[in-house]
């Protein structure tokens, strides 16, 4: 059972709605003991903010494998034989797909990257949902919209960054977390590749990720290209910004775009 919940309240009503009641005494009694509770948590994937359910995460491999096995995807970085990064200038890796991002085996709770906006937009589509506007984007990772949300976080209060006042829990290249990502040691010139998901720190709205790891398409244009947002792992924290508007063609498949989906609540 997948629960969706901003916050600990929604979290035991779902489960009461989901499971019913024993006479006048509710399974509410169990869950509210530590133990189970802490395996509720551990199932949650979405997260309401507003009027949207959010994946408190970005896309991952897993979820294009379950999308590929359905409608037999191949992407196009697949057919054309591998993906790009920025090297001395852009340059195709051979092999280097969503499924293997940095040329090799990868685990399924990876961010799913070298995936176009029109692959991402179908990708979402597929499970009921969808990409967010700039607009639902950057309210959601900047203003903290939850009832009760956890420390640090205050109701109403807009930070600077995704994770909060400073970026020092976000993956980035330098002045961060100071993870080290999944790439092979030798496939970058620059940084250490993206980490699994949830690996950082939840931040803003419990979302993880918003700043920093992968860049995120979002389904609004600038110009005759689609907007991205959150920065990566290949860049600094001043990328993270809400002013840092960046926007890349809707067609680019590289190793450091992913995505995250939507839902609308009606």
């Amino acid at each position: 059972m997948k629960i969706t919940s901003s916050n600990t309240l929604t979290s035991i009503n779902s489960v009461v709605s989901a499971v019913g009641t024993i006479g006048a005494i509710t399974i509410l009694t169990c869950v509210t003991q530590t133990t189970a509770y802490a395996q509720v948590l551990a199932n949650e994937t979405t997260t309401r903010i507003g009027h949207l359910e959010w994946d408190i995460h970005e896309v991952t491999i897993g979820t294009v494998k379950k999308y590929a096995s359905a409608t037999g995807f191949v992407s196009s970085g697949e057919k054309e034989g591998g993906s790009f990064i920025y090297e001395a200038g852009w340059t195709r890796k051979k092999d280097w797909t969503w499924r293997t991002p940095f040329g090799v085996a990868a685990k399924d709770n990876e961010p799913a990257v070298h995936l176009n906006f029109y692959e991402a937009k179908a990708i979402c589509a597929f499970f009921g949902k969808r990409l967010p506007t700039d607009s639902e984007w950057t309210t959601a990772a900047f203003t903290e919209q939850r009832t009760s949300p956890t420390q640090p976080f205050i109701k109403g209060k807009k930070y600077t960054y995704a994770n909060g006042d400073t970026p020092k829990h976000s993956h980035c290249l330098n002045g961060c977390a100071g993870l080290k990502g999944t790439a092979p040691e030798g496939s970058l010139w620059r940084g250490t590749g993206h980490v699994p998901v949830m690996t950082t720190q939840a931040g803003v709205n419990g979302l993880f990720d918003m700043g920093g790891n992968v860049w995120e398409w979002i389904d609004t244009k600038s110009g005759s290209e689609q907007i991205t947002r959150g920065a990566s792992w290949w860049y600094g924290p001043e990328n993270q910004l809400e002013s840092n508007l960046a926007s890349k063609p809707a067609d680019t498949k590289v190793a450091y775009v992913g995505f995250r989906c939507v839902k609308d609540i009606k």
